[in-house]
Parts: C-alpha cells; sequence; structure tokens
C-alpha cells in the first residue's frame, strides 16, 4: 500500500510541476490556450473615478481572479492600494454622477433613490429624502437654496435650509376629463333653461360665486398638464425659476416587434425573448414645451424657424415623383436632443436633430414666445456624426462651445448666443474626440488624435482658442480623468501589446506618468506579443488607409486579412484593442506563418467625415474595395500568393466577409463570416437608417449591400458562424441565407451554430469551438 502511495504521490507531483509550468509559460500558443475565460491574462482595471477630496482613486479590479470584480481604493499620499468592504463602498457619496454648486464645495446626489446633500469641505452627508418612490435627476436651483429633482412624474424643490417641499409640475397621465355638457345642443339647452328660469339662474350664479370664493382660498397649485400617452422627460427648471421645459416623447402605433427563440432554456421548453423592431418602423415623436409659471401657460415649441428645416434629402431624386401632386415642403421631424440654460438663466439653447439624419441645430430659444432661432447648422447629406456631435457646454453666460464635422473633421467652436458670433477653436486635419470644461471655465481639456491617427492624448487650451498644450505623452491610448482640484490626472492607458493600467500624473506637460496597477498575469507576459506595424494602404481611389500589418519571420505564403466590426470604430491603432482575442489569434497565425492584415477601412473611427460617411447608401462599396487594395496589398509589397488569401470577422466583419466572397471572385480562397448581417432590412433603425435610409423609401441602397441578394457569386470556401440567442444580428440573418445558398445548390460552405450565445460570445467553449473551425478552414484551404 505504501508503494502505492508513493506512486501516486509521485503522479500528483509531476501533474502540479506540469500545471505550474502552464501556469508561467504561454508558448507555444493554441486556440484552447488563448481562449480560455479571460482572466487568465489578468483583470484591467475600469471604471475610475476621483474621490471628492482627490485623496483618493477608487477602481474596478479582480487581481484574485474571482467570480466578479470588486472596488479597490489607491490612497494618493500613501502610494497604498486595499479592497474597499462592502459598508465603505455603501457610504461612498454618489460614484456615479450627482451635481455640483457653482464653488464646487457641495454636491447633491441620489443613491437607491433617495437624495444625498454632501458637504465637501467637511466630507459631511445629509439625506434629504427616505421614501418609497424614486427621485432622481437632482440639481441646485440657480439661486442654489434648493434642490430640484424628479419624482414620478414630476419636478420638486426642496429648500437646503428648511427641508420645506415644493411641487413645480403637476403632469398628468391621460387625456383632460371631458367638460359635463360638451356638445352643441347641450350647450343650447343649458342657456335656454337658465334664460327661461329664473330661480335655477340664481342658484347657477350662487354657485358660480361660492366656487370662485373656495377656489380664491385654495392655495397655488402647479397648473395641470395632461400629456396623454406620451413619456415627459428633460423636465428642467429654469435657473431664474421663471420657466420650466420639458419634453415629451410619445411611441408610434403599430410598431411590430421580432422574437428570438431560446432553445436551450431552464424550463425545457422553447422560450422566446422580446428583441427590436427592423429598420423604416415608425420612430417615436418629440415635442418640446415651455411652461410659463407667471403666466400659468404652456406652449409647444416650434422648428418652423429652423434654417432649411423643410429641406429634403438629396437621395430622393434617384427616385421619380409626381410633380403633377407636388405640395409645399413639409416640415422634417425632429428629436429634442437637449436644452441647456446659462448660469444667470437669461439664454437657452436647444440641440436639434432631423429624423432623417441630415440635420443638426443649435437654436436660441425664446421662452417667451416659445420660438427657435438658428445659431449652428450642420448638414450632411449623408448623415450628422463624429465625435461629441451632440455635445455642448457654456463658457459664460453669452457663450457655448459645442464639436462640429464643419471642415471635415471633429473640431471645437464657440458661438456667442446674444450677438451669433461664432469662433473656431481648433482646426487640422485630425479629430477632437470629446471635451470638458475647466472648473473655473477657463480653459478646455480634450482628447485629440493630432499626434497620429492611432494615438490619444489629452490636451488642455484656452477657451479662446489658440495654443494646445499637450498634457500626456506616452505612445497608446491616454483616458484621462481630472482630479477635483485638476492639479493631478488619473488616466487609464494601454499599448497595442498591454492591456489597460492606471496610471497617476501631475497636471503639467512633460511629466512623468506613475504606474499605479499592475494586472496581466506571469502566464500572459512569458509570451512576446508582437508590436503590429502601422502601415497606410493606397485604396484605388487615392485615399490612404491605415491598417496593422503582422508579419512573421518566416512567411507561409499565405495570408488572413481580419475585418473588424462597425457601429463606428477604429482597430488600426497604437492601444490594446477590443478584439483581444483575435489579436491573440493573430499572433498564433503569425507563429505558423501567416501575414495578418487587419484594416481600417472605410467608415472607420478616427478619420474624419469623409471615412465615416464612405459607405452611405453603400454597404460592401468602398469598405470592401479598401480590403481587396489590402490583399493586392499583399502581394505585391510582402510577396503573398494571390491564390492563398483568406478574409475573416464578425459583425459587420462578418457581413464584409460575405460581400467579398460573393461579389468578388477569386480575390480570397476562404472566408469565415462570424455573426452576420445578410439583409440589411433586418437590422435595427438606429445604425442602418442613418447610412441607408429606410428600405421603404431607399431600396436600391439595400439591395446592392445586402448578402443574400448576390449569394450566387459564391466561389472561395466559406464558414458561417452564429449564436442562436444573438438578439442584435438574429440568426434568422444566417438561416435565411443558408436557405438561399441551399436553392442555389452550393457545396462549397457549412454553418455552425451555438445554441447559448448572443452577439458577442460569453463561454470559453464557444469560443474555442468557433476558432477551431476559422484555422481549420485557413489550414485546409489556404495552406
Amino acid at each position: 500500500m505504501s508503494q502505492i502511495f508513493r506512486a501516486l504521490s509521485l503522479c500528483c507531483a509531476v501533474v502540479v510541476s506540469s500545471s505550474s509550468l502552464f501556469a508561467q509559460k504561454l508558448a507555444p500558443l493554441s486556440v484552447e490556450k488563448i481562449m480560455r475565460d479571460p482572466k487568465w491574462m489578468g483583470v484591467a482595471p475600469s471604471n475610475p473615478f476621483w474621490s471628492e477630496d482627490g485623496s483618493k482613486v477608487y477602481f474596478s479590479w479582480n487581481p484574485d481572479k474571482t467570480t466578479s470584480d470588486s472596488l479597490y481604493v489607491y490612497d494618493v499620499a500613501s502610494k497604498q492600494t486595499r479592497k474597499v468592504t462592502p459598508q465603505e463602498r455603501r457610504a461612498l457619496p454618489g460614484q456615479f454622477g450627482g451635481a455640483y454648486n457653482r464653488a464646487f464645495t457641495q454636491k447633491l446626489y441620489a443613491k437607491n433613490g433617495d437624495l444625498f446633500w454632501l458637504d465637501i469641505k467637511t466630507n459631511q452627508t445629509r439625506q434629504l429624502t427616505n421614501t418609497v418612490e424614486n427621485e432622481s435627476g437632482v440639481t441646485f436651483s440657480g439661486d442654489e437654496t434648493k434642490a430640484v429633482f424628479r419624482r414620478g412624474l414630476n419636478l420638486f424643490a426642496l429648500t437646503l435650509a428648511t427641508g420645506e417641499l415644493v411641487q413645480l409640475t403637476n403632469f398628468q397621465a391621460g387625456n383632460k376629463r371631458p367638460e359635463a355638457v360638451t356638445g352643441e345642443q347641450e350647450k343650447w339647452l343649458k342657456a335656454d333653461q337658465l334664460a327661461m328660469f329664473e330661480i335655477l339662474k340664481e342658484r347657477s350664479d350662487k354657485k358660480k360665486e361660492g366656487d370662485k370664493i373656495a377656489k380664491a382660498d385654495l392655495p397655488k397649485r402647479p397648473k395641470e398638464i395632461y400629456t396623454g400617452d406620451a413619456q415627459v422627460d428633460n423636465v428642467t427648471l429654469a435657473p431664474k425659476s421663471n420657466f420650466i421645459t420639458y419634453r415629451t416623447v410619445k411611441a408610434a402605433a403599430g410598431t411590430k416587434p421580432t422574437i428570438v427563440p431560446n432553445y436551450v432554456t431552464e424550463s425545457g421548453f422553447t422560450e422566446d425573448i422580446p428583441a427590436r423592431t427592423k429598420v423604416g418602423v415608425a420612430q417615436p415623436t418629440s415635442q418640446l414645451f415651455v411652461y410659463n409659471i407667471a403666466r400659468d401657460t404652456v406652449l409647444e415649441v416650434s422648428t418652423k424657424d429652423l434654417t432649411g428645416i423643410n429641406d429634403k434629402p438629396d437621395y430622393l431624386k434617384d427616385y421619380k415623383q409626381d410633380t403633377t401632386k407636388a405640395k409645399k415642403p413639409a416640415a422634417r421631424k425632429v428629436n429634442f436632443m437637449s436644452l441647456s440654460w446659462s448660469e444667470d438663466g437669461k439664454y437657452a439653447v436647444v440641440m436639434v436633430r432631423s429624423q432623417d439624419n441630415k440635420d443638426r441645430w443649435i437654436a436660441l430659444l425664446d421662452p417667451a414666445t416659445a420660438k427657435l432661432k438658428t445659431l449652428d447648422r450642420v448638414r450632411d447629406e449623408a448623415w450628422v456624426g463624429g465625435p461629441g456631435s451632440f455635445w455642448l457646454n457654456w463658457i459664460d453666460n453669452e457663450t457655448i462651445v459645442f464639436h462640429s464635422e464643419a471642415t471635415g473633421y471633429s473640431h471645437l467652436y464657440s458661438v456667442n448666443v446674444a450677438n451669433g458670433t461664432r469662433k473656431t477653436l481648433t482646426s487640422g486635419k485630425f479629430e477632437v474626440q470629446q471635451a470638458q470644461l475647466s472648473r473655473d471655465k477657463k480653459s478646455i481639456y480634450f482628447t485629440s488624435n493630432e499626434v497620429h491617427p492611432g494615438e490619444q492624448h489629452f490636451y488642455k487650451m484656452s477657451v479662446a482658442g489658440g495654443e494646445r498644450t499637450a498634457l500626456t505623452k506616452m505612445t497608446g491610448n491616454n483616458d484621462a480623468t481630472l482630479s477635483p482640484d485638476e492639479s493631478k490626472l488619473l488616466i487609464r492607458y494601454s499599448s497595442s501589446t498591454q492591456p489597460w493600467e492606471l496610471y497617476l500624473q501631475d497636471n503639467q506637460p512633460n511629466a512623468t506618468a506613475a504606474k499605479i496597477t499592475n494586472s496581466t498575469s506571469e502566464e500572459f507576459r512569458s509570451y512576446a506579443w508582437r508590436e503590429p506595424q502601422i502601415v497606410t494602404v493606397k485604396a484605388t481611389d487615392g485615399t490612404d488607409v491605415y491598417a496593422r500589418l503582422y508579419v512573421p519571420k518566416k512567411k507561409n505564403g499565405a495570408a488572413v486579412i481580419f475585418v473588424h466590426g462597425a457601429g463606428y470604430l477604429q482597430n488600426a491603432h497604437k492601444w490594446w484593442s477590443q478584439y483581444f482575442r483575435e489579436y491573440m489569434f493573430h499572433n498564433l497565425l503569425v507563429d505558423m506563418g501567416y501575414t495578418v492584415l487587419d484594416m481600417d477601412y472605410r467608415a472607420s473611427a478616427g478619420y474624419g467625415r469623409d471615412v465615416r460617411t464612405g459607405i452611405y447608401r453603400f454597404m460592401g462599396g468602398k469598405d470592401l474595395d479598401d480590403n481587396v487594395d489590402g490583399a493586392k496589398y499583399l502581394v505585391e509589397k510582402h510577396g503573398i500568393n494571390a491564390k492563398r488569401i483568406g478574409i475573416y470577422g464578425g459583425s459587420y466583419g462578418g457581413f464584409i466577409t460575405l460581400m467579398a466572397m460573393f461579389t468578388k471572385p477569386g480575390v480570397f480562397a476562404a472566408g469565415a463570416a462570424l455573426r452576420p448581417v445578410t439583409d440589411w432590412a433586418a437590422y435595427n433603425h438606429g445604425y442602418t437608417a442613418n447610412i441607408l435610409n429606410e428600405p421603404q423609401t431607399d431600396s436600391l441602397a439595400y439591395r446592392r449591400s445586402s448578402p443574400i441578394y448576390h449569394a450566387a457569386g459564391l466561389q472561395g470556401h466559406l464558414l458561417i458562424c452564429h449564436g442562436m440567442v444573438d438578439v442584435n444580428v438574429h440568426i434568422q440573418d444566417s438561416y435565411r441565407l443558408a436557405q438561399r445558398l441551399i436553392e442555389l445548390k452550393k457545396e462549397n460552405w457549412e454553418m455552425a451554430s451555438y445554441p447559448m450565445e448572443d452577439h458577442g460570445f460569453v463561454e470559453p467553449t464557444s469560443w474555442m469551438d468557433e476558432y477551431k473551425r476559422i484555422l481549420k478552414l485557413f489550414q485546409e484551404k489556404l495552406k
């Protein structure tokens, strides 16, 4: 028995030793290793924020690789990091927002549906409400003596010194109760009775006088405002407490949602998952109103004076119209995006976007008349967008700052709302990504890619424009958060080969950033991850297309092109990719001798308006051409065999893969389309209508952009992978394409479906299975 025990012990020791060795050394790479639960890499810090006094930094982290992240705190003075206790976390003052007074000495915030008031200097918190109802959206009144907040449908004001609570609005769902007498016949009959019978008239007059006296004795209450079946939001009290503005949003009637069947369930029955509507469905309508408190009147804000409100999109010229029935152009429907008051309450500006996505206005609102005057208009025959498109702020009581793509790149501008004077604050062939004002409103802090399209740095500039001072210098992405006193920067930073970590730096140019977290595992660090070259590929139309290039030391003559997803993103950059699994897979491919190209094709973020809108009315046009030009570049510049190039990607990348395999015969020998859109008429409205308009008004755009119409062109070998509970791109897309390929008698394709996966896979076994299939496809068809 002892000999058996010793043998078992030796065996266990060998297993432990091997496990320990595996935990330290990652090479050689394999699909099984890189597609494990990502915790094996180490868990990067996220959601960082400062304590109110700037002495500490809080962030979500999981260095112990437990089931879920915990909250950690870094003490700036002692440079010590520790886990925050649950009691300490629950006592934190409003870590997810709130409102400050103008001196930034007090803060109002909501937590768990109740309101709190924090004195920042003493760190003393006072609870203002403790109710079953939910309070939210709290701000200071214009004179900073009250907390103004939303409870239920209505707006309330609580006096901070005394606790007095006043209801400011009286919104009522539904329609106003009808009067007792409504019809003309009933009105006539009542008047006739009062004229005929003296006693009836006397009693009626007496009742009216009594009602008048009783009404005069009642305390003044806010006007009853009936909202019908619309939802009320964005309720705002003007700083002078003389106006209340609010928006109503009414859902369109008869919109049909989609359903995603779920087959693997706890109940054992197939269950339906309610999902989104499809593009082209009728959209909600929004209206903006001004309640004049002194006059007790409500006016609807009119858009008829907005510059170009009647302009129709150019694409309609492609469709014949009956000119004999031409009507006067009607004002387009709009969405009211935001309303903002100057601190003194003298001016209010409104941001408005047309529902056809072609216009964005910034307008001055006259609250007394509810009329708008255009201050800035951006018109784009494709669609209005770009970084910061719907952000603005007040520099002073007459001047606002905002983003615009007027020059083709997102830049900062200011306009004086009193006289309309406009000023350019930044310019150049780069994009300002996001901006904020300093607390004294003398400076603007912003992130831009001025150094290189693939780098993000933090800058400071006067609100008057002029010289821009770079405050960060680490190559990659510097996502900076200012400390409350603006003396330090908390930087969430990553490079192309290293995931995100936190750094602290003085708010000075050329200051050194000190790293305060170390998150990657020893196993992750044991592999020499490649830093991809950032190259430019000259497109057929002369545009420079940026790309990541991975070149092996010993080429096998084959290449793979990766196509990132869309929405609006960038991947040929110098920071840690959100496609980290794909990045590791590309390292695996390079180890095997493949050359890999990862392109920021037309429509990618970071390159200005013309690139952003390069796919308007034709997805699978310039964006696909860019990837085809990438294949030519690999052949001409890197000696790749033109018959041994593969392509793959997920979501929009899956769509491009399908269009490549269907419409560019002979360019790609094999393609893997993951969770692909096959018919844009089946996708959502918010994304698709921007680019292709609506299918019922621009059917040409949908026909040329949807792979299902081009499936007959399939020549190379195709793999389709799709999650069966994908509520973004429904697997119905892939099933419809599969049926089309069957009817076309195509044999060089296969499909794998994943019963428990949504759009972004979660389970490591699903990732492993999918990427084993992709690797097998490339190994068999490219080598």
